[in-house]
């Protein structure tokens, strides 16, 4: 049913559909047969649902470099983002709740038709924040990050200083500075240890 609404959007946009395809497999061998301009993949297709569609995008940028690839996608997946993008310009990423906006949609199409890149905001930010949190690990001591990283496996103070050989007045002080280099300020709605890994996780 999604595939069919994307064809009449697209066709009520002036694109002109040369052909639609039920998985992966079916639509690389329409693009290797007569390839488009642009092929719309979602990120899931049959058989497993999982990264087909991704798959099937590398491949078509491989075998057949001037079609360019829109993945669409439910979530946002900031890995097949990257391999996405990777793979050179004439690709796109696009959140499936953001097809609605028709005009969106089709300028995204025509973009990427032209050599460029169209990667939804939503993805954008996910990536900003991803490298935010990593510059600001990375601003840790290596003594600071082994503290971290053994409370994130939710080790307690004690736990810290008889791992690292750190009296509990160390670790209490590596634990002040790590909320302070992550700007984690007192407050009392917030847990600034839990905060404190997952922004070590995040990062």
């Amino acid at each position: 049913m999604f595939r069919e609404g994307l064809v009449r959007v697209a066709r009520d946009l002036g694109f002109d559909v040369v052909g639609q395809a039920a998985d992966a497999q079916s639509l690389t061998e329409l693009v290797r047969a007569d390839p488009p301009d642009v092929a719309v993949l979602d990120i899931r297709m049959p058989p497993t649902f999982t990264t087909e569609g991704l798959v099937a995008a590398l491949e078509i940028r491989v075998a057949v470099p001037s079609v360019g690839v829109l993945v669409l996608s439910q979530f946002v997946d900031t890995h097949h983002v990257m391999e996405l993008i990777a793979s050179g310009g004439g690709v796109g990423y696009l959140l499936k709740d953001h097809v609605g906006d028709i005009a969106e949609f089709g300028d995204a199409v025509r973009r990427i038709a032209a050599g460029g890149s169209v990667i939804d905001p939503e993805v954008v930010a996910e990536l900003v924040g991803r490298r935010r949190h990593r510059d600001a690990i990375e601003e840790l001591t290596g003594r600071e990050r082994e503290v971290l990283h053994l409370m994130a496996q939710g080790r307690t103070n004690s736990a810290i200083g008889s791992r690292l050989y750190l009296s509990p007045k160390t670790v209490e002080a590596h634990i002040r500075s790590i909320f302070m280099k992550l700007q984690l300020e007192p407050a009392d709605d917030d847990h600034r240890r839990v905060l404190a890994v997952l922004t070590y996780l995040r990062a």
